[in-house]
């Protein structure tokens, strides 16, 4: 079994329901805390007592309204709605933490990279160089309608302006203020030093950003980027731009193809494949024994959702799926459905045609990822095996019920694997990228492309 350092981040999000529909109704769930920074200060300091890299936010900027073409089951069901900005609770879980990291979803699409820019440098300020972004482009049709888009940008389209966003992005934290143009110089009168502060003088298809940045360079300039595009466009935007990649799939096999990908094509552009750190989504169900484990998941699945899965997978299929016959094979039901299933699922089980009925089962507990059942010994096996088959870096792992999903695998997963020396034994340093890379990387790598703009 693989050695390697095993990472960890806790996937979250600001609203009722992320992935696992039905389940805010068990009795033990206090997802309707979403909106309680208190939860936010909790779960924070339970997760970098642990050791956790980071918390992971989610985020969407549209009701999910392709099911019966309306918004009506997402709402009764709170999928990923109501939702907040996951910025807002960054700030205050970083005031009681010294080391977890923050990654943030938002998406590039709806956002101007100037004011964006600011944004995250005045939360790596406030943080202490602990945010990352995690990069997206949005697929919904309520965002673009809501947010003065009236129709999204072609797929291929949405990455060649995120290619050209993060260009400037790049010349506004890397290159436009010199390290030593902050010289707070009272006997002299000068704050800011204006020789070292530079325009960037950008003029390009999408954007149009002449001057300097309006804000002094964070600890870590640059905050963490992260990125899970599938596609093959995506995964050529994640090889050029991410350190953090998300991947999914429901088997090690599968998902070892995709992360040989988009390390080669990192290599391909010049940068250290092994840099890339690929994690994949899991969801947890642990006890203190297997057979506790099984119970445990066998009463979250009592409380699964049909509508509710139904909800979220019909959002990326794009196909309102409330019309047909759930037990009706998708095969006969519509080809492209099929074939996104098969993608989708791809090796869950190899035999099984799937009907909606299977796949709103099997999305019932950790949506469309697979699950990690058993004690902590079973789960770090498990764990170790996937690192091992699909060359992986860590998880981001997922909720059943918070925080029960979290405590349970703080208590039982985490000390077989710090036990089996899988665990770093503390921090590496003070920034979310010397979690990723170990003390003294504050600041991009060398390697990586948003480097070459930095001045000196």
């Amino acid at each position: 079994m693989s050695a390697r350092t095993i990472h960890l981040n806790a996937f979250e999000n600001c609203s009722p329901v992320n992935i696992s529909a039905g389940l805010w109704r068990h009795p033990d769930d206090q997802s309707h805390r979403y909106k309680d920074i208190t939860y936010w200060t909790e779960l924070a300091v339970m997760l970098e007592e642990a050791g956790f890299d980071s918390i992971f936010l989610a985020d969407v900027l549209g009701i999910l309204d392709v099911y019966e073409g309306k918004p009506d089951a997402a709402l009764r069901h709170a999928i990923q709605v109501p939702i907040n900005d996951p910025l807002t609770v960054i700030p205050a879980m970083a005031a009681v933490t010294k080391h977890l990291g923050f990654a943030a979803t938002v998406s590039l699409t709806y956002e101007q990279p100037y004011a964006f820019a600011r944004k995250m440098t005045s939360l790596d300020h406030a943080s202490n160089g602990r945010v990352g972004w995690n990069i997206v482009t949005s697929y919904l049709d309520s965002a673009a309608r809501n947010l003065s888009r009236g129709e999204q940008l072609s797929h291929d389209e949405r990455y060649d302006r995120g290619d050209e966003f993060l260009e400037v992005l790049y010349k506004l934290w890397e290159g436009s203020w010199e390290d030593d143009a902050v010289v707070i110089d009272k006997a002299r009168g000068i704050y800011v030093d204006p020789a070292k502060v530079h325009p960037i003088r950008h003029a390009g298809r999408y954007f149009n950003v002449p001057d300097s940045f309006i804000a002094e360079p964070s600890p870590q300039r640059t905050p963490v980027l992260f990125q899970a595009g599938s596609s093959s466009r995506g995964q050529t935007f994640a090889a050029t731009h991410a350190e953090g990649v998300f991947v999914h799939g429901t088997r090690p096999e599968v998902i070892a193809p995709v992360v040989a990908n988009i390390r080669a094509s990192a290599a391909a552009q010049g940068r250290d494949p092994r840099s890339l750190k690929i994690f994949a989504v899991t969801t947890i169900v642990a006890g203190a024994t297997d057979g506790e484990a099984d119970e445990k998941y066998a009463e979250l699945l009592s409380y699964a959702d049909y509508e509710g899965a139904m909800v979220q997978f019909a959002g990326p299929l794009g196909l309102d799926v409330s019309k047909f016959d759930p037990d009706r094979p998708l095969t006969e039901i519509n080809p492209n459905a099929a074939h996104f299933t098969r993608h989708l699922f791809a090796g869950a089980d190899p035999d099984v045609v799937w009907t909606l009925r299977d796949i709103a089962h099997y999305m019932g507990v950790g949506g469309m990822g697979p699950k990690f059942v058993g004690s902590g010994a079973t789960i770090a096996d498990e764990m170790q095996r996937w690192v091992e088959i699909a060359d992986l870096d860590g998880f981001n792992i997922t909720y059943a019920i918070r925080p029960g999903t979290f405590v349970d695998t703080v208590k039982y997963v985490v000390p077989e694997l710090r036990r089996r020396g899988l665990m770093r034994p503390a921090y590496a340093g003070s920034t979310f990228r010397e979690n990723l890379y170990g003390a003294g990387q504050k600041q991009l790598r060398d390697d990586h492309p948003g480097k070459k703009y930095r001045r000196g």
